[in-house]
């Protein structure tokens, strides 16, 4: 990632809390740092009960630049408790920053392995912790491996994914061979010190398709995620036939494209790929995912929710970046994955609002849900009949409407195909989210299955912050209203029954003035 320098990027402490603090678009209950710059999940994971989420932390200012990690922890995967930052630049191995990595258990004793930054280079560095997590001495040893394969052309080398396998360690570090494609470095070792290199898990193709392409797997992938999707451990024959699956952000030159995931089998020390899929059609607006499996089995995906408006917006904001909320990962039955928020955060819902089943048309005009809010989770069952369209508009304003029709609004639209078939499609028009014209508001959008026209659609709205689900697909992404609208709409083309409409306001998950060294 290119670092940033900016007029206004130094900043009295107090200010920049303040100025973050103040901004209308911030989300309030999405995890965000206390101001200054977030960007990667990292080390995300359940220690003893505790869920702890480490993240890319600049408290200098919303640009990257001298990257510390963050730290916060939590009992319910709701609200969240700021803690001291867990790692930061000294002299040596990490003296550029501390960048992306994991947090492993070795034998009890908590284990952090993560990017070093020195003289413009990544390589892997651990960091051991204290029992509570709260303080990590750096290895003498960093960095742990001292090079990247001797003899490969490549296009950048960090990231990690980390596990245990029968009696030894291995370690994927993301990495790009020049003029081929992205990849994994595989590595095994006894004691998390002392690395043997064993080869390229698998090389993606990089010739194949164009840049601009939402499947284009890039020249380079970061924040490589290797795990089970489903019952059984990697290395190990699946019991119910549940695929392997290997996680990636494509990226290419500085520029963040969006994650991708191969399903298929690991076995011994290749990744046989059987199928691509997209893993959130919002892009870069969920990137650098990282997974864990908690206590209770279930696999918990977390991801960077990018900002899509300028660089000095983001400086004079005071704050930038968001992870998204904690997300469960589960297979399914066409051999894909899908998704949904953990059930904790209905916890955070609030004066419900219900809608009785009714059939909306092209004839009928659009409906005024009696609904308003700029913190909304919104759950909905439809059945959409062939060919027709459903649009819920969202943060819509009234400010001098002149026929009807708001002056900004975010709309999330779902079609059914012409035919009788199961097939449909989820997006997101942006085009008149903000009035903003430098934000942006490129269209969002990619196929959804839609068995005899149902689906179930999941609007989770915070601010800035939009995560959609439609029958298990996500589509992440931000948008920057300038008018402070609040409406809430439906509108139909063709034919589309509401079996049901519910929606709740949602709380904040923070109180008081947060400070940016806790």
């Amino acid at each position: 990632m290119t670092e940033l320098t900016h007029p206004l990027a130094t900043v009295p402490r107090d200010e920049l809390v303040a100025r973050a603090e103040a901004d209308p678009l911030r989300p309030r209950f999405h995890f965000v740092s206390p101001a200054g710059w977030l960007n990667d999940p990292n080390g995300v994971s359940q220690w003893n009960g505790t869920y702890h989420l480490f993240y890319q932390y600049n408290p200098e200012g919303a640009f990257h630049h001298r990257i510390q990690w963050g730290h916060a922890t939590s009992t319910d995967l709701v609200t969240w408790t700021d803690q001291p930052v867990a790692l930061e630049p000294s002299a040596g191995p990490d003296a550029e920053g501390c960048w992306s990595g994991v947090l492993v258990n070795d034998g009890g004793t908590p284990t952090l392995v993560y990017s070093g930054r020195f003289d413009g280079r990544e390589l892997p560095c651990v960091a051991v912790g204290s029992p509570d997590l709260l303080s990590w001495t750096k290895d003498p040893g960093n960095p742990v491996i001292a090079a990247p394969p001797v003899g490969v052309d490549i296009t950048a080398y960090r990231d990690h994914c980390v596990w245990r396998e029968g009696a030894m360690w291995r370690q994927l570090v993301g990495s790009g061979i020049r003029g081929r494609g992205g990849t994994a470095f595989l590595y095994e070792s006894p004691d998390l010190r002392r690395w043997d290199y064993i080869g390229p898990l698998f090389i993606g193709d990089a010739s194949h398709g164009d840049p601009a392409d939402n499947d284009w797997t890039g020249t380079m992938w970061e924040c490589v995620d290797l795990f089970r999707a489903g019952q059984g451990s990697l290395g190990s024959a699946p019991p119910d036939g549940s695929p392997d699956v290997l996680v990636f952000s494509a990226w290419d030159d500085g520029d963040t494209h969006h994650p991708l995931y191969w399903t298929g089998r690991y076995a011994g020390d290749t990744f046989e790929p059987a199928a691509l899929h997209r893993l959130d059609y919002g892009g870069r607006f969920f990137y650098a995912p990282q997974s864990f499996q908690d206590e209770s089995g279930r696999r918990v995906m977390f991801g960077w929710m990018q900002e899509g408006r300028s660089d000095a917006a983001m400086v004079e904001a005071g704050w930038s970046g968001v992870m998204s909320l904690p997300r469960i990962v589960t297979p399914a039955d066409d051999g894909s994955l899908r998704f949904a928020p953990v059930p904790e955060i209905k916890t955070l819902r609030r004066d419900h609002a219900g809608l009785p089943g009714q059939v909306l048309t092209g004839a009928s005009g659009p409906l005024e849900l009696g609904l308003s809010g700029t913190q909304l989770d919104l759950e909905l069952d439809l059945h959409l009949t062939p060919g027709a369209r459903l649009r819920l508009g969202v943060l819509g304003s009234a400010n001098g409407r002149p026929s009807g029709s708001p002056n900004e609004e975010t709309v999330i639209e779902l079609c059914r195909a012409a035919d009788t078939g199961n097939d449909g499609t989820l997006r997101l028009d942006r085009t008149r989210s903000s009035l903003d014209p430098t934000v942006d508001v490129e269209d969002k959008s990619g196929p959804v299955p839609m068995p005899e026209g149902r689906v179930h659609l999941r609007v989770i709205l915070d601010r800035s912050a939009v995560e959609i689900f439609a029958n298990g697909i996500a589509l992440t992404a931000r948008v920057y209203p300038t008018l402070g609208g609040d409406h809430v709409t439906l509108a139909a083309d063709g034919t589309a029954r509401i079996v049901a409409l519910d929606a709740w306001t949602m709380a904040e998950i923070h109180e008081g003035t947060r400070p940016l060294f806790p």
